[in-house]
């Protein structure tokens, strides 16, 4: 089933003398400081907390090794595995022989939501371009994972998302333009798709099927993306049900790798 980011305890005992430095400011600089935190640690909360002000944004570069080693006093060693962290929490990317970057935040597929919903539940804004919509005389692949017959009227929208002031997912949604008169005249490009639906046609969405591959970026997707030719895509099949088991939607989404987790919780 698919599920769509150190307490230091001290006790005190006989000090131990302690080699110190003093910063260009006179402040005490050790290996850890009075409350015992390792001076990796001291670095990444730095810099935590330099983004979560808004002084460092995403993109914005890190401080290199070097630097980041003698602003802190600390090894170079030291420095690394403090970004080294970061990197692995996903709050930092390194670019190799170009430095640290701050990474944009991932976006986590766990539950059925919109994209509106995805954004705003990791504070973020969502933003959306409609590249096209119109109805289809027909659509075999569409039609069939909808359960229509092959003639079918078939709308399509494909939409461009953007979050964090980036695009993240290239999406092509598919209806029946039989069931929902009118959709191409709401606010698709300002509106949540999944809301239209609830709000205006009163549809009771329930849960979605998805199938899951990689795939690398066409060169119509990437220029899309803004992303190189042959970047590694999540590709996303999903067919959108009613709360009553009735197909409603098929959605054909690209999502760019390094921007979204696929979380699975697997049952004995």
């Amino acid at each position: 089933m698919i599920a769509l980011s150190v307490l230091v305890v001290r006790t005190r005992s006989m000090p131990m003398p302690t080699k110190t430095k003093r910063g260009s400011s006179g402040e005490r600089v050790t290996a850890k400081n009075r409350n015992g935190v390792p001076a990796y640690q001291r670095i990444q909360s730095a810099i935590r907390k330099r983004i979560d002000s808004g002084q460092l944004h995403p993109g914005d570069a890190v401080a290199s090794e070097r630097d980041l080693a003698k602003i802190h006093r600390v090894s170079l060693m030291t420095a690394r595995h403090a970004l080294a962290s970061l990197e692995r929490e996903g709050i930092v990317e390194r670019r190799r022989g170009i430095g640290t970057f701050v990474a944009a935040p991932k976006i986590h597929f766990n539950k059925l939501m919109s994209y509106t919903e995805q954004m705003a539940s990791r504070s973020l804004v969502a933003g959306s371009k409609v590249l096209l919509a119109k109805v289809l005389d027909s659509e075999n692949e569409a039609a069939a994972r909808l359960s229509l017959p092959p003639t079918s009227h078939i709308i399509k929208i494909e939409r461009l998302r953007h979050a964090a002031g980036e695009p993240f997912a290239l999406e092509t949604c598919y209806l029946n333009a039989t069931e929902f008169p009118g959709l191409l005249d709401a606010p698709i490009w300002r509106d949540s798709l999944f809301g239209i639906l609830e709000r205006d046609y009163k549809i009771e969405l329930g849960y979605a099927d998805e199938e899951v591959d990689a795939t690398a970026a066409d060169p119509r997707i990437a220029e899309t993306l803004s992303i190189p030719r042959r970047d590694p895509l999540l590709r996303i099949r999903q067919v959108i049900f009613s709360s009553t088991g009735r197909p409603i939607m098929y959605v054909l989404g690209f999502y760019r790798s390094d921007r979204h987790n696929l979380v699975i919780r697997r049952f004995r």
